[in-house]
């Protein structure tokens, strides 16, 4: 085993400065990822239907591209599945990440190519590991196993055999066999589909390696770790890993599960590192743990255009490539990536924290958000307010999710906090106080609906029993890495089904 570690410093410096110098000229490589996408598809039905081989410059691919979702590709990515080739992308495409669904669809599936494999998804991992030793000279990670939580895969027999699955065990499924030799569990548990049962086995069979890192989204991480605690009937994971070193995370803010962590991963050296992975791909990674804004990564394949939030849902929104953005707006981000995703409205909001190098915070989704009364409050501003809330009060929050409260005869609008804690708070009133008071310093449309409680009275925080949001995932088919509670939506259906089980619990 010590000859890949041997390899792998023989060309990460190589790489490091590949990245030094994408961070100082970032225009040129997002040219060259748009004109060599181009030229690559310029062949496929897209390529001819759209003329790729005559378009000379990002204005004119604007102009002539149009901007797509999940339901304007929906048609081609099924003839796809069915075994049709170079529709979208020019290369054999036979696996697809199976992701959370559109208003019209239970699941969304997104083409892997094998360049989207090799030049995106597993760059980045390549890329985390250069990033990391290169702050971490005397890591001792190759030493140890990897604890990939990941999901589960199914085949599908249409026409072709296509495969579909969590992006996670898409990857795990490709991976090169080397790689294997440095991750845990064995990958039929990694791979199984029955959450409760992969669970415990996963934890069963974790116990006796000599797991050095681990990469997975923070709550079903908890509920591995807590597993695993019962099982072996340790304080926490230290005891159980003493050589664990890094948690890579992703999916989900981690500001909740932070307080957590650190009392699972107490006392030695314990580092972290997020990630901005999507199935759609892989687009940054923390390259400082000072700060927690992401590096965007410029040379995976991916061409980057971003719309303002609050003209995202325009029919001729302003389009910004990269070296127009401004710092800390809110953008709708728009790709162009190397699985025939052309113009791709992926659903995710990001901030730019800084310009040479692009950093960004992801601050929520565009369909994840509060807005029955013009507060147009999103995640980034509700973990904010949370966070402090906690801090005030002393509290840990597991799961939370919030919506709307319409008006009434009788009564004004407001919203309710639905939270299942890990450690409650001090006071729950207070808890609601400084909720709402950090909700106003943050967001001045939710500050001006409050004032004088003339549009939205206080939040309504109400703590659910533990094990509720579990249940309501358990109920939707939704357990798994994969699958991540709704934090904000504009309607009640998310609070009201939660409210139910929570009655029944």
């Amino acid at each position: 085993m010590p000859i890949i570690p041997s390899i792998y410093s023989k060309i990460k410096k190589r790489r490091l400065e590949e990245i030094d110098r994408m961070k100082t000229h970032p225009e040129e490589f997002q040219s060259k990822v748009i004109f060599h996408l181009l030229k690559y598809a310029e062949n496929t039905e897209w390529g001819k239907k759209f003329n790729f081989n005559s378009i000379k410059s990002i204005e004119q691919f604007q102009n002539i591209v149009p901007i797509n979702c999940y339901e304007s590709l929906k048609a081609d990515i099924q003839r796809n599945m069915n075994g049709e080739q170079n529709i979208l992308w020019p290369t054999k495409i036979n696996w697809f990440a199976k992701s959370s669904g559109t208003t019209s669809d239970k699941s969304k599936f997104i083409p892997i190519s094998p360049e989207s494999l090799d030049e995106n998804h597993y760059q980045s991992g390549r890329d985390i590991l250069a990033i990391y030793f290169y702050r971490h000279q005397g890591s001792k990670l190759f030493r140890g196993k990897s604890l990939i939580i990941g999901g589960s895969h199914s085949v599908s027999n249409v026409k072709y055999r296509s495969y579909s699955g969590d992006l996670s065990a898409v990857l795990l499924k490709n991976l090169t066999f080397w790689f294997h030799l440095f991750r845990t569990p064995n990958l039929s548990i990694a791979l199984m589909d029955e959450w409760e049962q992969k669970i415990e086995l996963m934890a069963r069979e974790t116990i006796r390696r000599n797991v050095t890192s681990i990469a997975g989204v923070p709550s079903w991480t908890l509920v591995l770790a807590k597993r695993i605690l019962e099982i072996t009937g340790k304080a926490n994971l230290r005891e159980v890993w003493p050589n664990l070193e890094l948690f890579i995370h992703g999916g989900v803010s981690f500001h909740p599960y932070k307080d957590q962590f650190k009392a699972l991963v107490p006392n030695g050296v314990m580092n972290y590192m997020e990630t901005y992975n999507a199935s759609e791909g892989f687009f940054a990674i923390q390259d400082n743990p000072e700060t927690d804004s992401m590096l965007l990564m410029l040379d995976y394949g991916v061409f980057y255009e971003f719309i303002l939030l609050e003209e995202v849902h325009l029919d001729n929104p302003q389009v910004f490539v990269l070296q127009d953005v401004e710092l800390d707006k809110n953008y709708a981000m728009i790709i162009t990536t190397n699985c025939g995703l052309w113009r791709y409205k992926i659903g995710d909001t990001v901030k730019f924290t800084s310009k040479y190098p692009f950093k960004i915070k992801i601050t929520g989704r565009i369909k994840h958000f509060i807005n029955a009364f013009g507060e147009e409050l999103i995640i980034d501003n509700a973990e904010k307010a949370l966070k402090e809330a906690c801090e005030q009060t002393g509290a840990e929050i597991k799961e939370y999710t919030a919506g709307p409260v319409f008006m009434g005869e009788h009564n004004k609008g407001g919203h309710e906090w639905l939270i299942e804690f890990e450690k409650h708070p001090s006071n729950l009133q207070l808890f609601s106080e400084v909720l709402d008071s950090n909700l106003k310093m943050v967001n001045s449309d939710y500050e001006a609906k409050r004032y004088k409680d003339l549009s939205l009275v206080m939040p309504l925080v109400t703590s659910v029993k533990s094990g509720v949001f579990y249940e309501w995932l358990k109920l939707k088919g939704k357990l798994g890495g994969q699958h991540k509670i709704p934090r904000l939506a504009n309607n009640r259906e998310y609070i009201d089904e939660i409210n139910s089980i929570n009655k029944a619990f």
